[in-house]
């Protein structure tokens, strides 16, 4: 076997253990000795492709982000209106932790429980997936016929608040849930349904009511 050849499968090999430890288990609970011991790799080896901890973690996460954005850019998810193109988005956010566990684990993690002095690190890793997503409803928007008075700027600045808030009450509800796939579910159940009453609103209108005071 060439050189080259062993080495590549040895980088492969060390990332998928790391991908199964971080993938089953929190940043701080995963370990490089049981990842060696589990899958019968000398940490001689990990050290020699990995300067710590840190980077492999870092470079699961990127790989993890890598993955979930090109799944994404193949799937088709829009409809008639930005209602069901944003549930169908989600659907297939759902579909790909259901076939990808371990990403599943990973990406909940950075959103609720980051490990604090990689929380920039792992903001840049996950830009493109970011980006994309902004993307898709930045043109779900110049699709829709939005309020008098609304522009698209400000239902984006809207929108991207909404993220900041709804995950922030998230990473207070990850100490509550200790099991990260049950967090997920809820997270992702009702992230569909808040996003809908961002759109929509909360209140009936009253028949006569006028639309502005």
């Amino acid at each position: 076997m060439r050189k080259e050849e062993k080495t590549r499968r040895t980088y492969e090999r060390i990332m998928a253990a790391a991908m199964e430890e971080f993938g089953t288990k929190s940043y701080d609970n995963a370990s490089i000795t049981t990842l060696c011991n589990e899958n019968q790799i000398s940490k001689g080896l990990v050290y020699h492709n990995f300067k710590n901890k840190d980077e492999l973690y870092l470079k699961c996460v990127e790989e993890c982000f890598n993955e979930m954005t090109e799944y994404f850019k193949n799937q088709e998810y829009k409809a008639d209106g930005i209602q069901e193109s944003l549930q169908n988005l989600f659907h297939m956010r759902q579909q790909f932790f259901r076939e990808h566990p371990c990403c599943c684990n990973l990406f909940f993690y950075t959103v609720v429980q980051p490990p604090e002095h990689l929380r920039r690190k792992i903001h840049a890793l996950r830009q493109k997936y970011d980006d994309f997503f902004i993307n898709c409803f930045r043109e779900l928007l110049q699709q829709t016929e939005m309020r008098d008075g609304i522009t698209e700027a400000a239902a984006m600045e809207y929108f991207m608040i909404f993220l900041e808030i709804f995950n922030g009450y998230f990473q207070s509800r990850s100490c509550e849930k200790e099991d990260i796939h049950a967090l997920a579910e809820y997270h992702e159940e009702n992230l569909s349904k808040i996003l809908d009453i961002m759109l929509y609103g909360v209140a009936k209108k009253n028949r006569g009511e006028r639309t502005e005071k």
